[in-house]
């Protein structure tokens, strides 16, 4: 017989996840306070600890993990939070939690997650803690593609292995490098970044590797490349798959060896650097197609991080606008605010140029906004065309994204008799959640069944 408790402190969120997990061979216990699971956890043991993170209280569910972690040698904890964050991520993997789970949840995922914390016997380890941690406010995102990257982060930032990181130009591969960098044990060492794709192939080697005075014309000094400036620390190679085959040589043996040799020198150097190496083009093609060396391939992907396309996460696109707004502003002494109908354009388009490209375009609207607010009618043309090439008179008539959620939101309310626990589970929410809808589409939810 399992036991688990799950604990929130939102007790209808609390009988729900009762419910979603009760099996015949699991007992399940609740708690709605720090205090009472905590007692529960002192007095009993449990296989399994479910528990929201934010719980209105001065001790929160990574108290809870922290404690029940001291207490048991086998049991696991699974955090929720309606707040992913990088920062709790790397928290709860540090602090020991099987997983962490962002809000609104999946009920598939967690029933999934829940059925692996009670097949695996061990617990995992929690990896020691850095010198410093320094975590970079820019990764921005709550979606659950942004919590995958955040956990990746969280458990390559001890390791001492390499890591590739892919995404598509303008994701922000860089932003995840200096997170792994940041949060990991060399944190207080140098991050050297070079992108690979940007320089001429002739002086790419110089300007990894250095080189010695008269090593070429020009060469009128020794000059340490970013490999021996990195010692110590991390050298991040952007657009690694833009490297020729010779080259990819000479970090196939920097990886191996760890040892280079600088451009006209007699004798190797020796440096103790980690590589994190991204890129936006699949390099299982490239190498399939003979355009980048196969053992390479296998040294820099050891850990793989994959940043999803703004696409992929648009309700981030709100979050992010709200950032780049304010450090634009901030540089151009002004205040400028984005009206619903902007932040609803700008969250329909598809972004190809990802976050670089959407900080860009906040930047150049407060540059030549006219007053104290941005409207949709003040957006570039391509950023209000209606999607695909269609022309805007085919969505004549049709309602409001806000309509169309507040007029489900209704029909789903009505179809289960006005049972808020069963409208959250089916729409894929938090009663918590739920409530904030109703409110915003002036719903009364008190008169409704519970």
């Amino acid at each position: 017989m399992s036991r688990i408790l799950i604990v929130d402190d939102d007790r209808d969120t609390c009988r729900f996840m009762a419910d979603l997990l009760e099996a015949p061979d699991r007992e399940i216990h609740t708690a709605y306070d720090p205090a009472s699971a905590l007692d529960l956890v002192h007095r009993d043991p449990f296989d399994l600890v479910v528990s929201d993170i934010n719980l209105n209280a001065e001790q929160s569910g990574l108290d809870i993990l922290r404690e029940f972690r001291q207490r048991n040698s086998r049991g696991h904890v699974l955090l929720i939070s309606g707040f992913g964050t990088l920062e709790t991520a790397i928290d709860a993997v540090r602090a020991g939690a099987f997983d962490y789970i962002s809000k609104p949840f999946d009920i598939h995922e967690v029933k999934a997650t829940v059925l692996r914390a009670l097949a695996q016997a061990g617990p995992p380890t929690p990896a020691a803690a850095p010198s410093r941690d320094v975590r970079p406010a820019a990764l921005i995102g709550r979606t659950a593609p942004m919590l995958a990257v955040y956990k990746q982060i969280a458990h390559a930032a001890d390791a001492a292995v390499p890591v590739l990181i892919i995404g598509e130009s303008g994701t922000g591969k860089e932003l995840v490098a200096k997170a792994v960098h940041a949060n990991g044990r060399r944190a207080n060492r140098p991050f050297v970044a070079v992108n690979c794709g940007a320089i001429a192939e002739g002086l790419l080697e110089s300007e990894l590797f250095g080189h010695v005075r008269g090593a070429f014309t020009g060469a009128v000094s020794d000059t340490k490349g970013i490999f021996e400036q990195a010692n110590g620390g991390t050298v991040f190679l952007d657009e690694v798959g833009e490297t020729s085959a010779a080259l990819q040589v000479k970090l196939l043996r920097v990886l191996e060896e760890g040892e280079f040799r600088a451009v006209g020198a007699g004798r190797p150097t020796r440096v103790d650097v980690r590589v994190v190496a991204a890129t936006n083009v699949e390099l299982e093609k490239a190498v399939a197609d003979q355009r980048f060396r196969q053992d390479l391939y296998y040294r820099l992907s050891v850990v793989v991080i994959r940043v999803p396309p703004l696409r992929q996460r648009r309700p981030d696109i709100p979050l992010l606008m709200g950032q780049f707004l304010l450090n634009a502003c901030s540089r151009a002494g002004r205040r400028v605010e984005f009206t619903a109908a902007a932040v609803n354009a700008m969250a329909a388009y598809d972004w190809p140029g990802n976050v670089r490209e959407l900080e860009n375009t906040v930047e150049r609207l407060v540059l030549f906004s006219r007053g104290a607010a941005i409207d949709a009618a003040d957006l570039p043309p391509h950023l209000t065309e209606s999607p695909r090439g269609l022309h805007d008179d085919l969505f004549a008539g049709l309602p409001r994204l806000d309509e169309v959620e507040r007029r489900y939101l209704v029909h789903v309310l009505e179809s289960v008799g006005g049972n808020r626990t069963k409208a959250a589970e089916i729409m894929g929410i938090d009663r918590r959640t739920l409530y904030r809808m109703a409110e915003r589409f002036g719903l009364d939810l008190n008169e409704e069944g519970s």
